[in-house]
């Protein structure tokens, strides 16, 4: 039988308490379509490294392996997250490239590749994500591995201009080209690693048809991630009568609740978002003491110097907004840096009048579509989203902003918190439509049918959005494996 091998970073084993992320409910979504093997790292560095080990459940295998402390630190916190995280988010004034990180991270894309190597079959496919694995597909094929391979960016990719700026960006990059598909959230990501092949390599071929590297044809496409619509619109419908949202709600005395969740990250722009706020505060004293800010920031990656420093900025900025508006019984933000639960947040969505979500740069932004699914459709909060975050290409009908832009982030949220309800029906409609067209349950075939050569190319969805495959029909992709059975 065909199977479908995933491979990540990290590996959502199910009860091992790892919170259900975008990539995660993605890749659930996959496997329960095509059932086989999800691989990668096991969270775990020890001193000389360890097992690998597999988990069955719900038909799928769950195998994870172990990582050196010396490779965890250079593969992880060096290369993938000190040089690829930054440049890929257009922030080169942070990247730290050294010769040693690169070598290991390297050396994990091998190990990685050892390990597959036990594993795979001839006729498996392989679909590997993100920016921890861009070399691991020339490690398979140099193993003699002839599988259809396909890549997946869940994160941005900049012009060639800020790619070139990566040391040994041949050596990385173009290590791409042992895929047969290599695929992004947006167009314009796409058309960045296109441009940036038709600038660097002698390769035949364009965007459309693909690049012929004299041993394979690479493709290149956009794939935006979806969400769960109506699956998480019904968690937030029962979540919003949950005590905890109702502890919350109750907390607020009667005040309106602006949202936001993010990850601790300097690519989500908290610190501006702040500035933003306190100028809304600032222009219009009417609401003071009527709205409340609550930003949810788990931490990560706190080993990390720029994730340290961010911490501590956004916490003085917090303090700052707080100190100047704040009264007795009246705390403008509340700075949330705890981990809450799908379950919670959803509930939260639901009952908020707005949501900021301004990254400065992301390749989607899943918080932004969750907010969206999770609303009450007679009575919806207004979504004002950065024009820089992948989804604001199919949430046009959201207020886009300039996250660098305090003063129109301000005047956004006023506009939001002022906004009639027959115009916040009329966006809420629209965008809802659109998430329900690129659900995250077609999300997987649609990728999966071009990587096989049974589908096409796919393009972001329109803000008018498109037709939805039928719920009850397969993808090709699906077809295929069952016909291998």
């Amino acid at each position: 039988m065909a199977r479908l091998i995933v491979v990540s970073n990290r590996v959502a084993v199910p009860k091992s308490g790892t919170q259900a992320g975008g990539l995660a409910v993605a890749v659930r979504a996959a496997l329960r379509q095509h059932p086989g093997i999800w691989f990668g790292w096991s969270g775990r560095a020890t001193a000389r490294g360890g097992e690998t080990r597999a988990v069955e459940q719900d038909g799928t295998t769950y195998v994870v392996t172990d990582l050196p402390k010396e490779d965890y630190q250079e593969y992880y916190n060096g290369f993938a997250n000190r040089v690829l995280w930054p440049i890929l988010h257009y922030r080169l004034d942070l990247a730290e490239f050294s010769r040693r990180d690169l070598s290991g991270y390297l050396r994990v894309n091998e190990r990685f590749a050892d390990e597959l190597h036990k594993l795979l079959r001839p006729d498996d496919i392989v679909w590997v994500h993100d920016y921890h694995f861009l070399a691991l597909a020339r490690a398979l094929r140099e193993r003699g591995h002839r599988n259809r391979i396909g890549f997946f960016l869940h994160i941005p990719f900049p012009p060639t201009e800020i790619v070139t700026a990566l040391p040994q960006h041949e050596r990385i990059i173009l290590a791409l080209c042992h895929y047969d598909l290599v695929g992004f959230q947006t167009v314009t990501d796409a058309a960045n690693f296109s441009r940036y092949l038709e600038s660097e390599t002698a390769f035949a071929g364009n965007s459309e048809d693909g690049f012929d590297t004299g041993e394979r044809r690479v493709r290149v496409g956009a794939f935006p991630v979806g969400v769960e619509t109506d699956a998480f619109n019904r968690l937030a419908r029962r979540a919003a009568q949950s005590s905890f949202v109702a502890n919350v709600m109750a907390s607020l005395s009667g005040r309106a609740m602006i949202i936001g969740v993010d990850r601790l990250d300097y690519s989500k722009g908290i610190d501006l978002r702040m500035d933003a706020f306190e100028r809304f505060l600032a222009d219009h004293p009417e609401w003071r003491n009527n709205v409340t800010f609550l930003q949810i920031t788990p931490k990560s990656r706190s080993d990390i110097r720029e994730y340290a420093a961010m911490d501590r900025l956004v916490s003085s900025k917090v303090g700052q907004v707080n100190g100047a508006y704040g009264e007795a019984n009246w705390t403008p933000v509340r700075y949330v840096n705890r981990t809450h639960s799908q379950t919670q947040l959803a509930g939260l969505y639901r009952k908020a009048r707005a949501a900021l979500v301004t990254p400065l740069r992301d390749g989607m932004n899943l918080v932004a579509k969750e907010f969206v699914a999770a609303q009450d459709g007679d009575d919806p909060g207004v979504l004002i989203l950065s024009r820089f975050a992948g989804a604001a290409v199919e949430c046009r009908p959201a207020l886009l902003v300039n996250p660098y832009d305090t003063d129109s982030v301000a005047m956004a949220i006023a506009r939001a918190m002022s906004m009639p309800l027959e115009e916040r029906r009329a966006r809420q409609r629209t965008m809802r439509q659109t998430l329900l067209a690129n659900d995250i349950g077609q999300w997987p075939g649609k990728f999966l049918d071009a990587l096989t050569g049974r589908g096409r190319i796919v393009s972001p969805v329109s803000a008018r959005g498109a037709p939805a495959r039928g719920a009850g029909q397969a993808s090709a992709f699906t077809k295929h494996l069952r016909s291998r059975t």
